[in-house]
């Protein structure tokens, strides 16, 4: 997304309830339950959710009390939790298919630590991180705000809350802003697909929703009534995995930026922190947050690349697009990798990343997310550089 200049730009984001978030929520669920056992454990799992149907996938190393029960305990659990108690899809009866196996030899061989070997990066791969001064919690505002949308609706839903009765697990959102010299100053449109009970009005849907967009939009940017889309095509009881088959990592821009920055194609859920597709994406995102938020620059796109089997990152690339406050930007690459060891097992400890904390990151977006205090997770979003960084600058 350019920074300056007028246009209108547009972010979804998907509930929990949908099925391919249904399928994230299984597999970084798998995750957690063999980091809970070994937080050295390997996990690389794709699931598959259709009509009572769920099918888990991957290659795993952990220990023996990681069973094929326990798994399947954890995954209706998981289905429960969000909501799947229906003729087509429910956590009590849906079949789990189970084929998850060994870690490949020759993976194992180029990712490990041995001898003088450090440990290398699971894949090769680019991974993009970005900040920006948008919102208070530095992302992106139509993502923030679509996300906002729908996780305020899982609020309503959950909680017994008359605004979320005859609401159910699937919903989409889709938030259109409209910039003034790069800046964003108001909501053009809002859609909003939500299945719902049997029977429930379109009315009283729209009645409901109306006011949680304006809970959750900044003060004054009410949408024309004309552009507030709520299940445009009608009626949508049938949802989530009985109405459409649902795999992981197939929502990799809802899960990032909304659009608004590069991604470098790898999906995060159901896999551990040695793949740099999830780890470095993490480490990116809190080095583009601690740029923004020490007041360096007002936007900041990261990228790092590795080769699998290999510790150190090929490259490290800093675009602030900009907004720097006299910075040299080559001179930031070199302050970033000073400041944080970017090999995979650096990362790892630097964000603490073997820890069971992967669940709660796979619906609503994994950046821009206010740690939980009992799992103390998102750490990624800390901002425990700034001082670091305004001091190298001189700031």
């Amino acid at each position: 997304m350019r920074n300056k200049g007028d246009f209108l730009f547009t972010s979804e984001s998907v509930s929990e309830g949908h099925p391919d978030k249904v399928a994230d929520r299984i597999s970084d669920t798998v995750l957690d339950c063999f980091l809970a056992a070994d937080p050295e454990a390997r996990v690389a799992c794709e699931t598959l959710v259709t009509t009572n149907r769920i099918v888990l996938a991957g290659e795993v190393r952990g220990p023996a009390s990681v069973t094929q029960d326990l798994l399947v305990d954890a995954t209706r659990e998981a289905v429960r939790d969000i909501g799947y108690d229906q003729s087509g899809f429910s956590w009590k009866n849906a079949e789990v298919q189970y084929y998850l196996h060994e870690q490949s030899a020759d993976i194992a061989v180029g990712v490990d630590s041995a001898g003088n070997k450090d440990e290398g990066a699971g894949d090769q791969g680019i991974m993009f991180g970005f900040a920006t001064r948008e919102t208070d919690t530095l992302m992106p505002a139509p993502i923030h705000y679509a996300h906002g949308i729908l996780k305020r609706m899982t609020e309503l839903r959950k909680s017994g809350d008359p605004r979320g009765a005859g609401l159910q697990p699937d919903a989409k959102s889709q938030v259109t802003l409209r910039y003034v010299d790069g800046k964003p100053v108001g909501a053009t449109s809002v859609v909003i697909s939500t299945q719902h009970d049997e029977g429930k009005s379109q009315a009283e849907i729209r009645d409901a929703l109306r006011g949680v967009v304006a809970e959750i939009l900044p003060e004054g940017w009410t949408v024309p009534e004309d552009q507030f889309y709520v299940n445009p095509t009608g009626i949508f009881v049938i949802g989530g995995p009985d109405g459409d088959c649902g795999l992981t990592g197939r929502k990799i821009i809802v899960d990032t930026y909304g659009g608004a920055a590069p991604h470098g194609g790898g999906a995060f859920s159901g896999k551990d922190p040695t793949k740099v597709d999830r780890s470095a994406a993490y480490v990116c995102r809190y080095l583009a947050k601690n740029v923004v938020a020490s007041g360096l620059a007002d936007r900041c796109t990261i990228q790092i690349s590795y080769a699998i089997g290999v510790s150190q990152p090929i490259s490290v690339y800093v675009d602030l697009d900009g907004t720097g406050r006299d910075i040299d930007e080559t001179r930031l690459e070199r302050v970033l990798r000073e400041s944080v060891d970017l090999t995979p097992r650096g990362i790892r400890r630097h964000l603490r990343l073997n820890r069971p904390i992967y669940a709660p990151s796979s619906a609503y977006g994994h950046f821009g997310r206010a740690p939980d205090p009992a799992l103390d997770n998102f750490t990624w979003e800390k901002t425990d550089l700034v001082e670091t960084l305004r001091q190298a600058f001189n700031r």
